[in-house]
């Protein structure tokens, strides 16, 4: 049975542009140097290349593709990432 996932915002989706980068700043700090582990709905790809070691994408609500990194950037297995993909970056 697929995942439903529910409707959720990004931790940068209503900041003014030029705080978006502080946050993402002390989240990267938070995975990188302490180790944290977390769960986090994002648009901004070039962060989650750089900070994930696991990814989801969704699509109409569902897990259309997970992998690591390189896997979802660079040997996507469906169009909708391929044009998602392409369109922000």
């Amino acid at each position: 049975m697929p995942l439903r996932s529910a409707p959720g915002r990004g931790p940068t989706s209503a900041l003014d542009p030029e705080l978006i980068g502080e946050v993402l700043s002390v989240m990267k700090s938070l995975a990188t140097e302490m180790h944290m582990t977390m769960v986090v709905v994002t648009h901004e790809m070039g962060f989650a290349r750089e900070v994930a070691n696991r990814m989801m994408f969704f699509h109409e609500g569902m897990i259309l593709e997970q992998g690591t990194p390189d896997e979802i950037f660079e040997s996507t297995r469906y169009p909708e990432t391929r044009r998602f993909l392409d369109a922000v970056l």
